[in-house]
């Protein structure tokens, strides 16, 4: 390699590959150090190689005397070479990492390539990239030569280069899914607030409009269901629940846990814990094939639930009586709670001011006894939606009646 072709191949190199020519000269200069060195037989020699800049001649130097031979010369263009080949694989492994490093948590699309022990490897184009069995769906078949949607799961630097995990059993996949299909996501009117999934089975993702216009729901599931079904097509029939995400805990859960239809919700804010109650008939529908709805729902609020019939729940209850509540003089507090001055099991409405809706209002809010609404004021009551100053007055002074 003359010292012309030395500057044209450096230059190319720096503008096709975008590796600057000057780390080029210092890599080569170092190389050629070394390899002056090894023919001089002395390590510890005083050699220093020097490229001009300008012409590209090599100027090799021993203690302050240039040295030139044939040998040299050869052994020189033969270093330059290997030299501008490795340093341009390792800038093209540095630039693949670095693009794939930026787009960790994107979707993107591969050809499968060949299969090792579960494994699929996929072309990625510029690289390769594994899809793990560990991160594979089971309704997931491929063949050589196929092309496959794939999360940037991970991306690290090894010796053989960039090493990128992919993957189509995170939630993250299912999220990016949305994010592509539809666009009030993408501007920003949409929010997916949570998702949870059991690759292969089922999805929920709870989602949240910023502006009242939009509904958050109906902008994922599109007209006719058109954008769901292709993120559905796309996950191989994996059923997919969309949820309205609220603020309010208790209309959160019951969307949550849809279709079941919910008797009673009851809150340890102090736990993190919920307890649902629903009618007999709808106990299988909330647990779910091998307790997956009622285990996605918790993950999706990100509280512990539990889930009882109402019958599992009296017969618990009944269990109880005999500790909590002793015959005759230890009867007092909790028989109040639960019984009017004559005796009679005392409900919501039989408070004055208290209505079916009213009485909604309030089991809505966690106040589905008496006992818990003698511990009010009517301001705690007027907070509630349909509830004013006059209606929350009687409503307290008839609870301390009972």
């Amino acid at each position: 390699m003359s010292s012309e072709e030395l500057l044209t191949v450096l230059e190319h190199i720096e503008r096709e590959k975008g590796i600057d020519k000057e780390f080029l000269f210092k890599a080569i200069e170092s190389a050629l150090t070394s390899a002056a060195r090894k023919i001089i037989g002395n390590k510890e020699a005083d050699v220093a190689a020097a490229i001009d800049r300008a012409t590209g001649k090599i100027k090799i130097v021993s203690e302050g005397k240039e040295i030139k031979s044939e040998e040299f010369g050869r052994i020189a263009a033969q270093t330059a070479k290997q030299v501008i080949i490795q340093k341009i694989r390792e800038a093209e492994r540095d630039i693949i990492f670095e693009e794939y490093l930026k787009r960790v948590g994107t979707i993107t699309s591969g050809s499968v390539h060949r299969f090792e022990k579960g494994d699929i490897i996929l072309d990625l184009g510029k690289t390769e990239g594994i899809l793990p069995k560990s991160q594979q769906c089971s309704k997931d078949r491929y063949k050589q030569g196929d092309r496959v949607r794939v999360l940037i799961l991970e991306v690290t630097k090894t010796s053989h280069g960039p090493q990128i995990i992919l993957s189509r059993s995170d939630a993250m996949f299912v999220k990016k899914l949305f994010e592509i299909e539809v666009p009030e996501i993408t501007e920003g009117i949409v929010e997916i607030k949570s998702i949870s999934r059991e690759a292969g089975e089922r999805t929920k993702i709870a989602v949240w409009s910023k502006d009242e216009k939009v509904d958050a729901v109906g902008a994922c599931v599109g007209m006719r269901g058109s954008r769901v079904k292709d993120i559905v097509r796309e996950l191989q029939g994996e059923r997919v629940d969309i949820v309205r995400w609220t603020d309010d805990l208790r209309e959160y859960v019951k969307a949550a846990l849809g279709p079941t239809e919910i008797s009673e919700i009851r809150i340890d804010k102090a736990n993190k814990k919920i307890e649902v109650i629903v009618p007999n008939d709808q106990l299988s529908i909330g647990i779910g094939k091998h307790g997956q709805n009622i285990r996605l729902a918790s993950r999706l609020i990100g509280w512990e639930m539990d889930i009882r019939g109402k019958e599992e729940k009296a017969k618990t209850s009944e269990e109880k009586k005999p500790e909590e509540g002793k015959i005759g003089e230890d009867k007092g507090k909790e028989g109040e709670k639960e019984e009017g001055k004559e005796g009679k099991p005392a409900k919501l409405t039989d408070l004055e001011g208290v209505g079916p809706k009213v009485q909604k209002v309030l089991i809505a809010a966690g106040y589905d006894t008496i006992e818990k609404i003698k511990n009010l004021t009517a301001e705690d009551l007027t907070k509630l939606d349909g509830i004013g100053a006059k209606t929350a007055e009687k409503i307290i002074k008839s609870a301390k009646e009972k």
